[in-house]
């Protein structure tokens, strides 16, 4: 999976805002290759609104490919949180009692690997990608959960889904989270991607959902049976000749599960791609 450095720095960027947590992009033609990327970036927002880091995030992976459409990779990130299911419930001084979330000193650090097979449709130039991807957390308790990717992608128009497979602290297993992204290039070498996405979710409330305390299932978290999640703008440029991108990405922020409303958020970052 060869992948050019406008698709690469947007599918960067793209992980600020949704993964993302990172997405495998779809191959192109051009043999094995072994690939990396770094960036840092002023913030990590996970999926459009929740904020992984209020500091800047260091963030890059290395990704192999065959011309066979195969591929498998690894991304992670810097968290500015750790999270301690044991704390849960646990009574503090004045009153109230403990949600198991640290913003101190103790940070928590995201490793993403994924696999998957990318390629076309005979000449119709309609591409498709499928993928397992796994999330393992340092410091993170119950959040090591897995999701199916699928995608479909024409003439810089994508559409696509993550299913969660799994319960974690972070979500129920049957959540779908769906994504529609479209990319062309502006004149002046920037570059510009455009994202929407929506979930669905279980209202199962498995009982390490964030939330519920650890004590039970079907908790009555989730208040939404779907909701739209964020759209973003992203629009990018290389830095002259550097072989670095710089992007700044503007993002209207939806709600989450419960449905609770967050803010627009603005992130900028610069990311570089390299062969190995």
């Amino acid at each position: 999976m060869k992948l050019s450095k406008k698709l690469l720095s947007v599918a960067i960027a793209a992980a600020i805002a949704a993964p993302v947590m990172v997405t495998p992009v779809t191959a192109q033609a051009g043999g094995d290759s072994f690939t990396g990327n770094i960036g840092i970036h002023s913030k990590y927002l996970l999926r459009g609104i929740f904020e992984e880091t209020n500091d800047p995030a260091v963030q890059g992976g290395l990704d192999y490919s065959k011309d066979n459409g195969f591929y498998a990779g690894w991304w992670f990130s810097n968290l500015g949180y750790s999270y301690d299911s044991s704390r849960v419930g646990v009574p503090v001084s004045g009153g109230g009692v403990e949600d198991g979330i640290d913003f101190g000193t103790a940070r928590g650090f995201e490793n993403d690997f994924y696999a998957g097979f990318a390629g076309d449709f005979g000449d119709s130039g309609v591409g498709w990608d499928v993928s397992l991807l796994q999330y393992l957390y340092l410091n993170v308790d119950d959040a090591n959960l897995t999701e199916a990717l699928g995608t479909l992608s024409y003439k810089g128009f994508s559409v696509g889904f993550q299913y969660l497979l799994v319960d974690g602290w972070w979500g129920n297993a049957g959540d779908i989270y769906w994504k529609a992204g479209y990319e062309t290039d502006l004149p002046k070498n920037f570059s510009l991607a455009l994202g929407l996405t929506w979930y669905t979710y279980d209202d199962s409330d498995n009982s390490e959902l964030g939330g519920c305390g650890g004590t039970s299932v079907g908790c009555n978290v989730t208040t939404n049976d779907s909701g739209f999640r964020y759209f973003n703008i992203t629009v990018s440029h290389p830095i002259g000749s550097t072989g670095a991108d710089a992007y700044v990405q503007y993002t209207f922020a939806g709600e989450d599960r419960t449905g609770k409303d967050y803010d627009d958020s603005i992130v900028a970052g610069i990311t570089y791609d390299f062969d190995i």
